[in-house]
């Protein structure tokens, strides 16, 4: 009898737990079913691919000293540590230190996560440049319509560039009913962003949400008649002469692409935008965005205060962050569990590390490890000279 009512009991408690399930929305089951965001979910989501020329490749060179340098035993503790999978060292505009790790190489994508942002800042300039997009003075409205519900109709895309659109917006990673996992998991990314209200002042002050990216992209979409990916194709990604296809996820087949997150590329490939940032725009002798975007993306915009509404704003431009770094200002592209590209003008130098997990700890507004991965590549740098 007693066995019995032990079957009854585990019984309820599985149908319980099935009908849980079953009454969650999609983005919670699919949360529930992948759990935490990894860099190799290529296979995860659907994608679109933003295609390379074969025709037309650059490869980087190797430096006369490539890989000749030998890490300190600490620096490589450090670098294992948190799971790295590539450290990339390039510097005018050879590699000099490249390391592999987890079963990773040089053909290898991953999701760069937010350092997707970048590119679709870069995006926007193009757009811009163009004519497609008229001013980054313009409401979101000229271009979405719909966007136009109390304070969203104040909203502009400078304001969305620096984070400072005041979209309801939880940039909540571990929780399974926030916004942010709704959008990384949901498969009606357009609806939930054009539909989140604004609570907050437009350009005031700087606060990291998601959505603001996801909403440019949906303005670039607008402005260029293209979607991301082909846009992104036609403009940087063959430009640029990539080595090999890249991928972006989808919020579901042929389906919106992730734009605040979810750009999937290779070290190799992913360093390009570095060099973008290096030669403020210019790729050889074509100028894929304009100087003078360039400036502004990678100069702080100091006139919003700071995530904490104190100090004016100093390491985040135009969807890109800003390192201090020796007295230097490091224009950087950052991702979640640690996807950072550095460009050094004074070095005409680029970083690339990808890995699947960052340090924890902050220093101001940035995680330490950046500082240390800047530490490292420098010593390789120093001893090249």
């Amino acid at each position: 009898m007693k066995r019995k009512k032990t079957l009854l009991l585990s019984a309820i408690v599985v149908v319980l737990l099935i009908v849980s399930y079953v009454s969650l929305p999609y983005y919670a089951c699919q949360a529930l079913i992948h759990l935490m965001p990894v860099i190799d979910d290529l296979e995860t989501f659907h994608r679109d691919t933003v295609r390379h020329d074969p025709a037309d490749v650059w490869h980087w060179p190797h430096a006369t000293s490539y890989n000749r340098y030998q890490l300190e035993t600490n620096d490589a503790r450090y670098i294992d540590s948190l799971h790295t999978v590539a450290f990339l060292v390039i510097r005018h505009d050879s590699i000099l230190y490249e390391s592999y790790r987890d079963g990773w190489d040089d053909t290898r994508t991953s999701n760069i996560y937010s350092a997707t942002k970048t590119i679709v800042g870069m995006l926007v300039g193009i757009a811009l440049d163009e004519g497609k997009i008229h001013s980054l003075d313009d409401p979101v409205s000229r271009y979405i319509p719909i966007y136009n519900k109390g304070r969203q109709a104040d909203v502009t895309l400078r304001h969305l560039l620096t984070m400072s659109g005041g979209m309801a917006w939880d940039e909540a990673y571990a929780s399974l009913f926030s916004v942010t996992t709704h959008g990384y998991y949901g498969n009606d990314l357009y609806e939930l962003v054009t539909g989140l209200d604004v609570v907050d002042e437009p350009g005031v002050q700087f606060s990291y949400r998601s959505g603001e990216t996801q909403l440019l992209a949906f303005v670039l979409e607008a402005a260029t008649g293209q979607t991301l990916s082909q846009y992104a194709e036609e403009k940087l990604w063959r430009p640029m002469q990539a080595e090999r296809d890249a991928y972006w996820l989808l919020d579901k087949e042929n389906g919106d692409e992730k734009a605040f997150c979810c750009f999937h590329t290779t070290a190799r490939d992913v360093a390009r935008f570095g060099r973008l940032m290096l030669n403020r725009g210019r790729w050889d002798d074509r100028q894929l965005v304009s100087e003078a975007y360039m400036d502004e993306m990678m100069r702080p915009a100091s006139y919003l205060k700071d995530q904490w509404g104190k100090d004016s704003l100093s390491y985040y431009g135009l969807q890109t962050w800003i390192m201090d770094y020796r007295g230097e200002r490091i224009p950087c592209m950052r991702g979640m569990l640690g996807q950072y590209v550095f460009a050094i003008p004074s070095q005409d130098a680029i970083v690339v590390r990808l890995g699947r997990k960052r340090h924890d700890v902050y220093d101001g507004a940035l995680t330490v490890d950046m500082t240390r991965y800047m530490d490292i590549a420098m010593k390789i740098i120093e001893a090249d000279r």
